[in-house]
């Protein structure tokens, strides 16, 4: 079972309100996300392929990330999440975005990883990834259909 703490709309932790996956989420509270795009110093960008098992399974995604657990910060739930999906084990991550999603109860914030990491060395999370790939700026940028969501390409946009 996965537990969040609670957020208003302006990022403010709850006082002791908690959430469950999986269950409702009350009006006018929100969990946080925390997405990461991975630049490489060379320039391009790691593109990961969302298990097949999963929602939108087979899809590529320009980002790693996921649910921020009970008590952690933004910026601890995008070096672990990013070290759970990709492997990358960094501390060169910049706040980029933050977007509240009123429809899925969450707030998104967005980092930028810049990193110089053996582009072989990416490790797949079981269940949740299966491929991975680098891409210049310009495939990325042309590749929106293969992204995720639209709140994905808004963000790639803004970087460029």
């Amino acid at each position: 079972m996965e537990i969040w703490d609670g957020y208003d709309a302006n990022l403010n932790k709850i006082e002791n309100m908690t959430l469950v996956r999986g269950q409702d989420i009350p009006d006018g509270v929100f969990h946080l996300v925390c997405d990461i795009l991975v630049k490489h110093t060379d320039g391009t960008y790691l593109l990961m392929q969302r298990d097949l098992r999963k929602a939108y399974g087979g899809m590529w995604e320009a980002t790693a990330g996921g649910s921020a657990l009970l008590g952690e910060k933004p910026l601890e739930c995008a070096k672990r999440e990013l070290l759970e999906e990709t492997g990358i084990d960094s501390s060169n991550l910049t706040q980029v975005g933050c977007v509240v999603d009123n429809a899925n109860h969450s707030i998104y914030v967005e980092f930028l990883c810049i990193t110089d990491c053996a582009k072989d060395s990416i490790t797949l999370q079981q269940g949740e990834t299966i491929a991975y790939k680098w891409v210049s700026q310009a495939d990325l940028i042309n590749m929106k259909d293969g992204l995720l969501t639209e709140r994905m390409q808004q963000f790639i946009a803004e970087l460029n």
